[in-house]
Formats: structure tokens, sequence, C-alpha cells
């Protein structure tokens, strides 16, 4: 069991290495240093992954909002809650509690960009995806 964890370790240290070397080796070879200024907003290509991010964001959203019997459901963990109270396990109790906190606040910033991404997401319509109105200094638009 131990060798497996140290085995588990080594390659996601490793992975990390490479991925840090590969990125630094991408950006230099791009001739962009790392402080440098985005050449525009990003619109193109927030209007490209809107659809995809509305969909994490309603996939997390239907899960937090599930019963008792879903993994991950702001009821679930309510339920834990109830349970370690109920039991007298005021630690386990404490703990739980902290992290229904985190998760209703998560639930309340899902539903907020769920908002944001439907302005976004007209404003694409609008500008052609992006290509209108990019941002892009010096083009006067």
């Amino acid at each position: 069991m131990d060798a497996r964890r140290t085995t588990r370790t080594l390659l996601a240290g490793l992975a990390t290495a490479a991925l840090l070397a590969g990125s630094a080796g991408a950006a230099s070879a791009a001739g962009a240093s790392p402080g440098a200024e985005p050449a525009g907003d990003g619109a193109r290509a927030l209007c490209k992954r809107a659809p995809k991010v509305d969909r994490r964001i309603d996939r997390a959203l239907k899960r937090l909002d599930a019963g008792k019997a879903r993994r991950g459901s702001v009821a679930r963990l309510q339920q834990r809650v109830d349970n370690a109270k109920e039991a007298g396990h005021n630690e386990i109790a404490t703990f739980l509690q902290g992290r229904l906190d985190t998760r209703e606040s998560l639930k309340k910033e899902l539903q907020q960009r769920k908002k944001d991404l439907a302005g976004v997401e007209t404003w694409c319509a609008k500008n052609d995806g992006g290509k209108k109105g990019s941002g892009k200094k010096g083009s006067g638009k």
C-alpha cells in the first residue's frame, strides 16, 4: 500500500514537472514574455466555449440541488451534519458544517455565473461570436 502511494506521488510530481516544462517551452517558443499584456480580451474564445461552460454550470447546479441520495448535494451534506449533531459528534458536525457553508456559497456563485454567462451569450450572438468588436488594441472598433 505504501509503495503504491509513493509511486502515485512520484508520477504526479513527474506529470506536474512535465506540464511546467512544456508551458515554459511553449511561452518561450512563442516569443512572448510571461508578463506580456494580452492582445485582446479573448471574446472570440469565450464565445466559442460559452455553451460548454453553460453545460458544466448546469451539471454542477443539478448535482448541488439533488436530493439526499445524490453524492455532492447540499441536502445530503445537510443530512450528514444533522446526523453528526444527533450522535453528539460535535467536532464532525463543525467540520461538515464548514463544508456545507462552502457548498452553499458555491451554489450562489454558480447561479451568479449562469446569469453572467447569459449576458455573454447574448453579446456573442449580437457580435458574430466575438468576431465583431473584439476590443483589440489599435483596431479602432
